[in-house]
């Protein structure tokens, strides 16, 4: 009986699926104008901006001249690669991108995460607007203003000077420089970052709350057993994506605050290529680097999602 049961179940499951997936490519057909209108325009900008560029990418393997273009430019296969393999500059450049972005992720990941478990823990909406407020806020400020109030503020003559009662120079520092860039950046984005949080952590079950309270967990048993595992999948897309970018770092506020003086820190692969491409005008040699920075992220993206899918029962992108 039991058998005879479990294939007409699973039968009249699938019938189902079958019979939604029907109405619904029914419904798309009917209204195929409404579709178009709304999905045509985002998918020709995704096009002719994201795609079309792509072609760009056959310059590293050239020596590009802007007189023959791409396609009758000199084919050169690695050299360019090999070139920035080989370059002195190389190890220095990687490390420091590397470091910039590895303290970035320490601080930028979990701050936004706690940020987020101590903003659901106000219960004043009034309050908790205002607070909310004041965190967003900094995420709305240029990069090259809060560039321009880094400077101003680290200055000999600073308000951070005046307060230490010292004149000292902090930007032409190699030391403070990732301090600088790092803390900078988390403060910008800390506020932001955390909304995706706190909107998974509203949507958490009130009731597990009440029941942990009634069985005597205090605020951190709370958080752990409740309000965590309400954000997990979150968290861990958060972090997969963040991996996956390790390697892009924001060149504008890198060069902006760059100084001669502090180059042998704060010069990334990004104010690399910058330099290279558009200063120097070796458009070839700057792809093939910017190529080298986009093969790492993709790279690190697929084996940091392998890693999460293993230690969290397959569960990744």
């Amino acid at each position: 009986m039991t058998k005879s049961i479990l294939p007409n179940a699973n039968e009249s499951e699938t019938n189902k699926k079958k019979s939604k997936m029907h109405s619904n490519l029914k419904y798309i057909k009917k209204n195929y104008q409404l579709y178009l209108f709304f999905t045509l325009p985002p998918l020709l900008l995704l096009i002719i901006f994201k795609y079309i560029p792509m072609g760009g990418v056959l310059i590293a393997f050239e020596d590009y001249s802007a007189i023959l273009g791409t396609l009758h430019s000199q084919w050169v296969g690695l050299k360019h690669f090999e070139r920035f393999l080989a370059s002195p500059d190389f190890m220095n450049l990687l490390m420091n991108t590397l470091k910039v972005s590895l303290y970035g992720l320490l601080w930028g990941f979990p701050l936004p995460i706690i940020l987020a478990l101590l903003l659901s823990r106000i219960k004043n909406v009034g309050i908790k607007k205002k607070v909310q407020l004041i965190l967003y806020a900094p995420n709305f400020i240029s990069v090259i203003v809060i560039s321009g109030m880094i400077i101003i503020f680290l200055s000999p003559i600073g308000p951070v000077n005046q307060f230490l009662g010292t004149a000292v120079n902090f930007m032409t520092m190699p030391s403070a420089f990732r301090t600088i860039y790092v803390a900078s950046s988390v403060w910008q984005a800390t506020g932001w970052a955390s909304i995706i949080y706190t909107a998974a952590l509203s949507s958490a079950s009130q009731e597990l709350t009440e029941a942990a309270v009634i069985d005597g967990a205090n605020i951190f048993q709370q958080i752990l057993n409740v309000d965590l595992p309400a954000i997990k999948p979150i968290m861990v897309i958060q972090f997969i994506l963040s991996a996956g970018n390790i390697m892009s770092v924001g060149f504008e506020k890198a060069l902006a605050l760059q100084t001669d003086l502090n180059l042998p820190t704060s010069e990334i692969l990004p104010t690399y290529v910058y330099k290279m491409g558009l200063l120097n005008g070796d458009y070839s040699f700057s792809t093939a680097v910017g190529l080298f920075n986009s093969v790492i992220n993709i790279v690190l993206l697929i084996v940091v999602n392998s890693i999460v899918k293993k230690l969290n029962e397959g569960e990744g992108i």
